[in-house]
């Protein structure tokens, strides 16, 4: 089963969720972990090394 694309919108609102007191630290980690924060981090990092 292959993962949806990575939706930028969906963690910065996961993340906002976190800033207004809304969430707690595990649902938004667990949130950010499978809606592909990984993925983000990994393409940022490999356009730094470029």
């Amino acid at each position: 089963m292959e993962r949806p694309p990575t939706d930028p919108k969906k963690l910065l609102a996961f993340w906002m969720e976190w800033e207004k007191g809304d969430a707690t630290p595990g649902t938004v980690l667990k949130n950010l972990k499978n809606g592909g924060m990984r993925e983000v981090l990994d393409e940022l990092a490999a356009a730094d090394q470029a």
